[in-house]
């Protein structure tokens, strides 16, 4: 949960940082714009962070690969960091933008932690660009998620209201929780932008008063004790800033741990481990990424993106029948209830008997499909079905859908038990699907046409990485 300086691009003020409700960790950059003590900050930041991050590669699974012949190993569980807010993301990207090209030796030195944690806080940054990874997520996307409230959707992004209108206190309606926790002196900003007022009345006379000490110089004397004393009420005052938002952060991890887990987030959340697997190996041979993706690294980056969003949009939908409404109302899915079903139907019209059953459904939704077109259920995902006949149930606004199935039901030309649709089972059938797409053609990383730059000149980070500003 961080805080930076007003006016300045990720100059930290302080944050609170922990792994449970009792376990908070407040850390304080008293003169947010002297570079040593932002990177003590960032050393202090470290040595938590890293400790979380290392404690996840004790144990690792043997994966197949290569249909078995194969195996690779990633680790049974992977971090998972929680922000405010998207700009807390974004203050986690800048933060390991201007840390982890520090160099450790030379003119301008850092501890060895400071980049190695912007290594780290870059991988992550990364991640939560990725559709549906859980590795750096922030609190007010994942509420919006699942709960809707009266309000905009930028009103949305401020944790206290949001969570005011999904669970006010008792005797206040949502409306009027969220009105509440708009009130700065209730309920300050969840970072990392601070409240004007607090600012200017309190923030601005501590760090004068302390800088101010500082430029004296002395060791001792009342200058000191004024410094001292104004360091004490500047954590006091971040303090009282940060800890309502830390309150919010956890009773939002309450309401989402109720939440019962889509089907197919055992598998996205794989991939969050396969990404940490792989990185943990990376980062210790010590070679940051670079400070921008060569055209060729970039496009490729941008695909695995576009798939990325495809394939958590099909699985959002499939595992909530809220979004799947949306999509029966466009006539791209329906749900009906099987009124007749052919298991052992069998099309002998080419060189061989296939096993081809055929089912009959009846919906009261919209159906906008042509004959040929081929549908999926997310209850048998590996099984594909095509509409034969759409026809309008007589005497009723319902419609009448034959489909014809192939795959998913074994080798034979009889059925695997449970593979067919039964009578009176309710099932939904869409035109989106998650199949598989073969991966982009893209040229090889020394093969950049020039009207893409051409090639990379490879070469280390100079000494501009030492005098950079933070930002």
């Amino acid at each position: 949960m961080p805080l930076a300086l007003a006016g300045e691009a990720n100059a930290p003020l302080g944050c609170l940082v922990g792994p449970a409700y009792d376990e908070p960790t407040l850390l304080v950059v008293p003169q947010p714009r002297n570079r040593d003590q932002r990177f003590a900050f960032a050393e202090s930041l470290a040595a938590v962070m890293l400790t979380y991050l290392d404690s996840f590669r004790g144990v690792a699974e043997a994966v197949p690969t290569d249909r078995g012949r194969d195996v690779r190993y990633r680790f049974v569980d992977a971090p998972q960091i929680l922000v405010p807010n998207p700009a807390g993301i974004g203050f986690v990207r800048l933060l390991g933008r201007s840390t982890r090209f520090r160099r450790t030796d030379g003119d301008y030195p850092v501890p060895p932690a400071v980049p190695l944690l912007g290594r780290w806080m870059t991988f992550l940054a990364d991640r939560a660009e990725m559709p549906g990874s859980s590795m750096l997520v922030a609190a007010t996307d994942a509420l919006s998620a699942h709960w809707a409230t009266g309000q905009s959707a930028l009103e949305d992004a401020h944790l206290g209201s949001l969570l005011g209108w999904i669970s006010p206190p008792p005797g206040r309606t949502g409306a009027q929780a969220g009105r509440d926790a708009e009130d700065p002196a209730v309920c300050p900003p969840a970072g990392p932008a601070t409240d004007p007022g607090f600012d200017n009345d309190v923030l601005a006379p501590l760090v004068r008063a302390i800088r101010d000490a500082e430029a004296d110089g002395t060791d001792d004397g009342p200058a000191r004790a004024v410094g001292l004393r104004a360091t004490a009420e500047l954590a006091d005052a971040l303090h009282g800033q940060l800890e309502p938002t830390w309150r919010a952060m956890w009773d939002a991890v309450t309401l989402l741990r109720e939440l019962p887990p889509g089907a197919r987030v055992a598998g996205r959340w794989a991939d969050d481990r396969d990404a940490y697997s792989d990185y943990a190996v990376y980062v210790d041979g010590g070679h940051p990424q670079p400070r921008r993706d060569g055209a060729v690294a970039a496009a490729q980056r941008l695909h695995r993106l576009e798939k990325a969003l495809t394939s958590y949009a099909v699985q959002r939908a499939y595992d909530d029948p809220l979004v799947m409404a949306e999509h029966r109302l466009t006539g791209e899915a329906f749900v009906g209830e099987v009124t007749l079903a052919d298991a052992k139907r069998v099309d002998d019209s080419g060189k061989r008997p296939v096993l081809r059953p055929r089912i009959q459904l009846v919906t009261a939704d919209p159906v906008r499909l042509t004959p040929g077109t081929v549908l999926i259920s997310p209850a048998r995902p590996a099984q594909k079905a095509r509409v034969c006949f759409v026809t309008a149930a007589p005497g009723e606004s319902k419609t009448e859908v034959v489909l014809e199935l192939s795959g998913g039901m074994g080798r034979s030309r009889t059925a695997a038990p449970g593979s067919v649709p039964e009578v009176g089972e309710r099932l939904c059938y869409t035109t989106i699907t998650d199949g598989f797409s073969p991966p982009g053609t893209f040229p090889a990383r020394e093969a950049t046409p020039w009207t893409h730059g051409g090639p990379p000149v490879d070469g280390a980070v100079g000494d501009t990485g030492a005098t950079e500003d933070w930002s």
